[in-house]
């Protein structure tokens, strides 16, 4: 045991002098790189894992993020040139350094230096430091399976300098990226100057990222204490935090994230909204593994991402089929107590396929892919069961057709039934109960009340299941929100928690106080948010839970101190507790970090007009328009300010360009109508409304007959009456109102 100290010490001396040290540069040629407190220098790892070392530096992990130099730059920098839109990059090399020429910030050409690559394949990205520390990524990627160079964006490219400009925000590594291509990233925002101290320990993800901080393990090998017949306890036990800490979509709430630290007191998880996935739950937008997972059985069986993956070169463990077999036997596995996961799967029996044929693979039926970032097929993980029938209804994706290109859902389900009869039709889904919501459909409300009831189904489910149902109009849910916020489940939880801010807020303390003192950092955070308009005085014996909930509020607003969204949401939530000055300021702070977003100038505009400030109200909305003309929005805000300062002929104005750019609109088109009534023009109001009249819904159709009846247009006033009436057919007003105006047109 001495000599192997010995020989440990030899090994790891090196290092010793700055296992206990911040911000301590290495000799490395990346400037970026400090060995913060607790962590050692990558290098030291490999020093005794070298096996483990030379499998992980095959993995695209590995490759996350690097200096670009000549083994690392995938792209063609050879004097290529690429044109998208009239934008013309060119990419060249000098010197081992590479190079683009694009446009930048204030629309001119310009030439900016690759530092950095960003990701390995299927795509690769590239970094460019545009000063203040802020490294960007360029919105153009090189495809390494084509090997051609193409646009990330979509639609029409951003204007120099916004937002979704590759010089904007959104392409801000230190803001958007940092977390999950280096070990132990840190931002160092400067929010005096909007600058950036970015340092990490390692360029790209190291052995700390999923093991921790090495310093203590470090030390205890010194001393002799690591041996392999003792377990050492200096590192924490890897579990599916680490992977999910970056395979999710989520919202950091704290830095620091290490294995072995709860997920949810870091970082809060999107649930399964509309915009981020189909009904049935697959995946929509780019929503990575975390939410599909956690709504699958193997999830709630058990199972983990290190079952299938291999830790250290993250590929499959096996290859096709073999993968699935490890648990779905013929005989059931002993590990599984409560699921039973035996059978023959891998057959043509339950395939339909021939065997070795691609519709024969478990995972191009149970993990169809979805395409990001224009090239980059991922799986879904939710292992869904192929329903065609779904897809005709309700629009969610199915294998079948996806493989079958060309062939309808109904071919699919009618070969499905010719397989297994009509049953596989009844399967229980989540989808109705999502779909309906999504449509505001009170026939939803029990199905969602169901959902949240089923101790079944994942908590992710649950909890999505109560936010949706809180979003139907028309009903009280305070009882579901209040019955969901003693859950057991914190995913629950934390839905009952975002559900509480769609119910009336004098029913939101009985409904989720009990949240403010939970034992999850997401919970407290989404519970202080919803509770924000609580006079102090009513919070009874929950006023210190209130006050440490906020606390974890403002931890989570600094921690995203270079996030616009966050720094104006957290103005809203001053603004809900009168703290005026305070919200103000961070309305204006979130302008400061992205002056080009219009909704944060759309929130300052209007605190102004709730604050009774109706002339810088009027000038915001202005400088929105300004930047954004073609918002219809903006417009109609804008409208409504100069209404406020009685600017009627002005107002009328931005009204018909809000309907001009928004044809759809109804509450445009009515607040358009009503303007041009008040300022005398009624006759020009109903012949706008006429004009709309066709499939018109009731508040259109309502206002017509209103201006008709005051113009004394009978004859046209019943033709609105009559629409409004198949609109609204019990509606025995409405029905008078027929009457009437039947007898004055034919003058009885």
């Amino acid at each position: 045991m001495g000599r192997i100290a010995v020989l440990l010490f030899l090994l790891l001396a090196p290092a010793g002098r700055s296992l206990a040290t911040d911000d301590i540069s290495t000799s490395g040629a990346d400037p970026q790189i400090s060995i913060h407190e607790g962590f050692v220098d990558e290098r030291t790892c490999a020093s005794c894992h070298a096996d483990q070392a030379a499998a992980f530096s095959k993995s695209h992990h590995a490759k996350a993020m690097a200096l670009a130099d000549d083994e690392t730059v995938r792209g063609d920098f050879n004097n290529t040139r690429f044109d998208h839109d009239g934008v013309v990059t060119t990419f060249t090399r000098r010197d081992g350094r590479f190079f683009v020429g694009t446009e930048g910030a204030d629309a001119g050409q310009a030439e900016f230096e690759i530092k950095y690559t960003f990701a390995y394949e299927p795509l690769q990205q590239y970094l460019v430091d545009i000063g203040g520390g802020r490294l960007q990524a360029l919105d153009i990627a090189w495809d390494t399976v084509r090997r051609q160079w193409f646009w990330l964006g979509n639609g029409t490219p951003a204007k120099p300098g916004s937002t979704y400009h590759w010089t904007g925000p959104f392409y801000r590594w230190n803001r958007t990226c940092i977390d999950c291509h280096s070990t132990d990233p840190q931002a160092r925002f400067q929010p005096q100057t909007n600058a950036y101290k970015s340092t990490y320990v390692a360029t790209s993800i190291g052995c700390q990222s999923c093991h921790g901080p090495g310093a203590k393990h470090v030390a205890s090998a010194q001393s002799g204490n690591v041996s392999s017949s003792l377990p050492d306890t200096s590192l924490p036990k890897v579990d599916a935090g680490v992977c999910f800490a970056c395979h999710a979509r989520r919202t950091k709430l704290l830095d620091g994230y290490q294995p072995g630290k709860p997920l949810l007191d870091h970082f809060s998880p999107d649930l399964l909204r509309q915009d981020l996935y189909f009904p049935d739950g697959q995946i929509l937008d780019e929503v990575f593994e975390y939410g599909s997972f956690q709504q699958s059985k193997m999830a709630r069986a058990g199972v983990t991402c290190l079952d299938c993956h291999r830790p250290h070169e993250a590929g499959l463990k096996v290859e096709g089929n073999a993968l699935c077999t490890q648990c779905h036997t013929e005989t059931k596995p002993e590990r599984f107590v409560n699921q039973d996961p035996s059978g023959l799967f891998d057959t043509p029996a339950h395939t339909r396929h021939q065997v070795g044929s691609t519709g024969a693979q478990c995972a191009n039926c149970h993990m169809p892919e979805r395409t990001y970032m224009k090239v980059d097929p991922r799986r879904d993980h939710s292992f869904v069961i192929p329903r065609p029938d779904l897809s005709a209804t309700l629009g969610a994706p199915n294998a079948c057709t996806t493989c079958h290109v060309g062939r309808t859902n109904d071919w699919a389900a009618e070969t499905m039934d010719g397989w297994y009869g009509t049953q596989w039709r009844k399967r229980p889904s989540i989808a109705h109960a999502f779909a309906g919501a999504a449509n505001g459909d009170q026939a939803a409300v029990a199905a969602l009340r169901a959902l949240v009831g089923d101790q079944d189904q994942a908590g992710i489910v649950r909890g999505s299941a109560i936010a949706a149902l809180s979003g139907i109009s028309g009903g009280d849910f305070t009882a579901d929100i209040r019955a969901a916020a003693a859950d057991a489940d914190p995913l629950v939880r934390l839905g009952a928690a975002e559900a509480a801010g769609n119910i009336a807020p004098e029913r939101r303390l009985e409904a989720i106080g009990n949240l403010l003192g939970d034992s999850t950092r997401a919970v407290r955070v989404a519970a202080a948010n919803a509770l924000a308009s609580i006079p102090p005085n009513l919070f009874g014996n929950q006023r210190g839970n209130f006050e440490t909930a906020v606390a974890d509020l403002r931890a989570y607003v600094e921690t995203n101190a270079d996030v616009a969204e966050t720094q104006s949401n957290y103005g809203v939530f001053l603004f809900a507790r009168q703290r005026t000055a305070e919200a103000e300021a961070a309305f204006r702070r979130a302008i400061s970090l992205d002056p080009t977003l219009e909704a944060m100038r759309i929130n300052l505009a209007e605190f102004y007009r709730a604050t009774g400030r109706n002339d810088l109200s009027e000038q915001t909305y202005a400088e929105a328009i300004g930047m954004a003309p073609d918002r219809a929005d903006l417009r109609y805000g804008h409208a409504l300010s100069l209404v406020r300062k009685q600017a009627l002929t002005e107002a009328i104005t931005e009204l018909q360009e809000a309907v001009r750019l928004d044809p759809q609109n109804s509450r445009y088109k009515t607040t358009f109508a009503v303007a041009l009534d008040s300022a005398g023009r009624t006759e020009e109001a109903l012949d706008k409304l006429d004009g709309w009249a066709a499939g018109a819904d009731a508040d259109v159709l309502g206002l017509a007959l209103q201006y008709s009846l005051k113009l004394r247009r009978v004859p046209e006033a019943l033709k609105y009456a009559e629409d409004l009436a198949r609109l609204r057919p019990d509606d025995q007003q409405i029905s008078g109102l027929i009457e009437q105006l039947k007898r004055a047109v034919n003058g009885k």
